[in-house]
């Protein structure tokens, strides 16, 4: 089969990070790029999930609150060190 030459840019942090991973799966970035290709083809799609991550209800709750606390700290107790959190948490 004929080859053709085909130009991609990259981040050069990406590039190398990238060559030395496929290095160690014993191929190189054009192989790698290859494959990528063929089974886009193959399955008539990107072959893997492209999604956000989208944090759980409690993580969700955990940013909200950090932002309250941020506009309100005046609701919010305040301690002098880290030992006087701890402190509080541990005699609770």
């Amino acid at each position: 089969m004929a080859k053709v030459s085909t130009n991609i840019n990259l981040d050069p942090v990406l590039k190398k990070e990238s060559q030395a991973l496929f290095k160690d799966l014993g191929m190189d970035l054009t192989t790698a790029v290859t494959i990528f290709l063929r089974q886009s083809v193959r399955e008539q799609a990107i072959p893997f999930a492209i999604k956000r991550d989208v944090p759980n209800d409690e993580t969700v709750a955990a940013i909200e609150e950090y932002y309250d606390m941020k506009a309100n700290p005046q609701n919010y107790k305040r301690y002098d060190s880290f030992s006087d959190a701890l402190n509080e948490v541990l005699n609770a």
